[in-house]
């Protein structure tokens, strides 16, 4: 008997790989649903619905989108979480979902690293740091001058969003201390930063750059360590007066934590690859978007780990460890 176990197991695990790599080869046979944790219309889901049009010209198959919004992108990690673990549901989710959702919530109902896998990093999505026209800064340095001088008060999309933790990670790194104003979503708050009713916001680039490009609000800085192809002309805020300063959020694509790795592996080549072309580039660029498309499923699980251990002292900072 142990000699016929000790011929059968390795026998066995050579079959299962054999038959994980056939599965993979012949992925997908049937349709894929990509859940969206937004409702339909927003950055999250233009991308999941881009992506998904490219992987059904690519495979012939349909990858249909859910929009499962609410909870923090939650519910929708939830629902893959639970998903059999086969390739045919994927998540489309954010630096939320995977780095900051452990720190923000008392209790989670997953482990990014452990129920989750990822499958591909899809974009970029970095802030622009913007002020009321009359106020009189013209640069970070400006700005951070000022704060020290008076209280100046900063909008936000609401308690946790990174509108609210890209302001606190700039109040940290500058030394000073502003107003939050929490609001219900990121238009209302730009609405009150051109009629003043606050000082500062940090913005998604997208609904902002008409605005600011009409004079209505000022820019006068940008999260990411490069100038951004959607906004060329506004620097970097680590160059107007905050050295070291860099933050993007950003969009992934993952699936549930045990679904084969050689489907997951061909998922990470084929979306890599769309977000390679040069048509994804100037789409994602007019939504004021960076497209990523690199690195490999292990150098994305790595990436989520330093993600987390980045931003779960600003969270802490910022009073909302376990606030949800």
């Amino acid at each position: 008997m142990r000699r016929m176990l000790s011929w059968a197991l390795p026998a066995f695990i050579a079959l299962a790989v054999l038959q994980s790599g056939a599965s993979a080869q012949d992925y997908p046979t049937r349709n894929v649903s990509i859940l969206v944790p937004f409702a339909p219309g927003g950055g999250t889901d233009l991308i999941a619905r881009t992506v998904a049009q490219k992987l059904e010209q690519k495979f012939g198959k349909s990858f249909i989108i859910e929009n499962r919004p609410g909870a923090g992108t939650t519910i929708a990690a939830n629902a893959t979480v639970k998903a059999e673990p086969d390739g045919y549901t994927l998540m489309q989710a954010t630096s939320g979902t995977m780095s900051m959702n452990p720190a923000i919530f008392k209790s989670l109902s997953y482990e990014p690293n452990k129920d989750l896998v990822p499958v591909a990093l899809s974009a970029g999505v970095p802030f622009i740091l913007a002020v009321n026209a009359s106020l009189p800064v013209q640069n970070v340095a400006d700005l951070i001058k000022l704060a020290k001088e008076k209280n100046l008060s900063y909008g936000s999309g609401g308690p946790g969003s990174f509108h609210h933790l890209n302001s606190e990670l700039f109040s940290s790194m500058a030394g000073i201390k502003m107003t939050h104003v929490p609001y219900k979503g990121s238009v209302p708050a730009m609405t009150d930063l051109v009629s003043g009713q606050i000082d500062i916001l940090f913005t998604d680039i997208g609904p902002a750059i008409q605005l600011i490009r009409a004079g209505k609000a000022r820019a006068i800085g940008i999260t990411s360590a490069k100038r951004a192809a959607a906004a060329p002309e506004i620097p970097p805020i680590a160059e107007s007066g905050l050295p070291g300063y860099d933050t993007t959020a950003w969009q992934m694509l993952v699936a549930p934590g045990d679904t084969p790795r050689p489907i997951v592996e061909k998922l990470n080549a084929e979306v890599n690859a769309i977000m390679q072309g040069e048509e994804i580039r100037k789409q994602f660029v007019a939504m004021g978007l960076e497209p990523i498309g690199k690195g490999s499923v292990k150098e994305l699980e790595a990436f989520v780990t330093s993600e987390a251990a980045r931003w779960t002292p600003v969270i802490r900072n910022a009073g909302l460890a376990g606030s949800q």
